[in-house]
């Protein structure tokens, strides 16, 4: 969407979550948090991200985490859940997504421990009143409570903001008329390649070119797969949607507690989000294109 467009709270709850995002992330892009789940037994890369990223549901089989996480085929989901909880418990996920975060952290913030102390206390202080009505994951985690230790608690504060903001999105999708496959056909037509996306979420090919003639019949994506404007203008609403939906946070903020906090999260966002790759499966833009 356009920034320019958007209201103060909207262009608010999206510059935070561009900060917020490459923290979260190192549970997925770096070497520490794969070996945590490695060593524990959680051998290749989705039995880790499904126990850890559904360890805050309990033992949960595939059906709810397929819905909440929207975007990954059943069937891959199904092919992780309940399997990995013959491997370590929902609560053993949590520590190893934990440690592995803390270790990724301990590594790309070394040297800055007291900016991460008053970052982290920034943003657990604003995002622990969040509220949770609608959003079963950010629901899910913030029932865990915040850690003590520093980097946890940055993390932790990072994954709640991203995750509730992740459930106002599948909302706006599903309002969209959009299913999980169909939403990343179409977001391939816009600006991620399919390659970043299809074999992350598990979507066959006849999956995704079915969903891709679905999409062409509602006149939203074109014989070459890339989005019509009528696609793209849908794809925009989506967005739009979503800040509405996480802007209500940063409603009352105050201005100088927000300076204060982006002045905080900034070098720290910076420094995380140099371990990814651009384009990425989650769909977060290169550090400089946030800041435009």
């Amino acid at each position: 969407m356009n920034d320019a467009a958007a209201t103060a709270p909207e262009s608010t709850a999206r510059a935070l979550w561009r900060l917020a995002e490459p923290v979260h992330a190192v549970t997925y892009f770096t070497p520490e948090a794969r070996a945590a789940y490695e060593d524990a037994g959680l051998r290749g890369w989705r039995r880790g991200y499904f126990a850890g990223r559904a360890a805050p549901f309990g033992p949960v089989g595939p059906e709810p985490v397929a819905a909440s996480f929207f975007g990954f085929a059943p069937a891959t989901v199904a092919g992780a859940l309940p399997s990995v909880w013959e491997i370590v418990s929902p609560g053993r996920a949590l520590e190893l997504r934990r440690a592995g975060a803390r270790n990724a952290l301990r590594r790309l913030l070394a040297g800055r421990d007291e900016e991460v102390g008053r970052a982290a206390g920034l943003l657990a202080e604003r995002v622990r009143a969040l509220d949770c009505g609608g959003r079963v994951l950010s629901a899910a985690n913030m029932a865990l409570g915040f850690p003590v230790d520093p980097l946890d608690r940055l993390w932790h504060a990072a994954t709640l903001l991203r995750e509730h903001r992740g459930d106002g999105h599948v909302a706006a999708l599903v309002a969209a008329g959009l299913d999980g496959c169909e939403s990343l056909v179409l977001r391939a037509g816009l600006d991620t390649p399919r390659s970043e996306l299809q074999p992350y979420r598990g979507w066959t090919d006849e999956e995704w070119d079915a969903a891709a003639r679905r999409l062409a019949a509602r006149g939203l994506l074109a014989p070459d797969g890339t989005a019509t404007d009528e696609g793209r203008l849908l794809y925009a609403s989506v967005e739009a949607a979503t800040d509405r939906a996480a802007a209500r946070p940063w409603q009352a903020v105050d201005p100088g507690e927000l300076r204060e906090l982006t002045d905080a999260l900034t070098p720290l966002s910076r420094a995380c989000a140099e371990v990814l790759r651009y384009p990425n499966p989650i769909g977060l833009p290169v550090p400089e294109a946030a800041a435009r």
